[in-house]
C-alpha cells in the first residue's frame, strides 16, 4: 500500500497537511525510496509565527523502505528552514494475525527544533501533529486496503 502512488492520492482530509504528492518512486531489488511533498496546513503557536512563515512549511518525506526486513527509514527534508529543523524516524512492520491477515506497525524518530526560545514548543507541536498524521492515515489505509477487497 505504501508503495502505491495511488495511496497517496487518496489521503484527502488531513488535519494538519494537505493531500500528499508523491515525487519520485525508486526501486532497487528489495529496497524502494520515495520522496513525498507535504505541506503543513494547520495553525501555529504565536510564539512560532514571529520566526516562520506558514506558507512555507513545505517539506520532503525521504522514505526507504526494506521489503525484506518489514522495515523502513525515513528523513523529513525542509525546503524551507533546514538550518532550524531535522527529523528522521525508523519504522518496523510485524505480523499480529495470520487469520484474517493483520499487521502492526511501530514508529520511532527524532525532531529537531533550533529557535530560540520556543524551539522545545514547536517540537511538541511538531511531534503532536506526526501522532495525529498517523492516526488519520491508520483510518484512511484501512479504508483504502478494504476497497481493494
Amino acid at each position: 500500500m505504501y508503495l502505491d502512488p495511488a495511496f497517496y492520492a487518496t489521503l484527502t482530509g488531513l488535519t494538519r497537511v494537505r493531500t500528499p504528492e508523491v515525487v519520485s518512486t525508486e526501486r532497487t531489488g528489495d529496497r524502494v525510496r520515495m520522496k513525498i511533498r507535504y505541506t503543513f496546513t494547520a495553525d501555529l503557536p504565536a510564539a512560532a509565527l514571529a520566526v516562520v512563515d506558514p506558507g512555507k512549511l513545505t517539506w520532503i518525506d525521504d522514505t526507504t523502505y526494506d521489503l525484506a526486513g518489514l522495515t523502513s527509514t525515513t528523513k523529513l527534508l525542509p525546503d524551507n528552514y533546514a538550518d532550524r529543523f531535522s527529523a528522521a524516524a525508523r519504522s518496523a512492520i510485524t505480523s499480529t494475525s495470520a487469520d484474517p491477515p493483520r499487521a502492526s506497525r511501530e514508529v520511532e524518530g527524532d525532531v529537531n527544533v533550533r529557535m530560540p526560545f520556543v524551539g522545545g514548543q514547536v517540537e511538541r507541536a511538531i511531534v503532536s501533529g506526526l501522532r495525529e498524521h498517523l492516526q488519520d492515515e491508520e483510518r484512511l489505509a484501512a479504508r483504502w486496503l478494504a476497497s481493494r477487497g
